[in-house]
């Protein structure tokens, strides 16, 4: 898809692409600013040239001002998804609390496999089975 933004940035010539702009840069500043873990770095330096390119094709003077609406537009997502977060927690406390007793579950998990990755001989208890009991609503 980034290959394809670029072909048709490119086919759409400087004037034609300006109102498409921060369509196109949407996807690749997600893409250049994401922390996955498992990131794959061709797709990063695949963006990081689309971005040159549309850069030397637009001006610097467009593509930075598409690029920091694309910013602000990402940031104010990200704090209305987190301001939403921090209501729910209020409103509705038995899916928060849900919530907090998966997470702790979780990070129980990840500390025994760390344990046993770093320990070969040490094998960490394991609950004998994810039965219906593990899914039952805690009161």
């Amino acid at each position: 898809i980034f290959k394809f933004l670029g072909a048709v940035s490119v086919d759409l010539g400087k004037d034609r692409i300006k109102p498409y702009l921060p369509t196109i840069l949407t996807p690749l500043y997600r893409e250049l600013n994401s922390t996955y873990a498992e990131q794959d770095p061709t797709l990063k330096n695949l963006s990081q040239e689309i971005i040159e390119l549309l850069k030397k094709l637009v001006g610097l003077e467009a593509f930075s001002l598409a690029f920091s609406s694309v910013q602000k537009q990402a940031n104010r997502k990200r704090a209305m998804r987190k301001k939403q977060r921090a209501l729910q927690t209020v409103a509705n406390p038995d899916i928060a609390a849900r919530r907090k007793l998966k997470r702790h579950k979780n990070k129980a998990e990840t500390r025994k496999r760390k344990i046993e990755s770093l320990r070969p001989t040490y094998k960490a208890k394991r609950p004998r089975s994810h039965a219906v009991k593990d899914l039952a609503m805690v009161e």
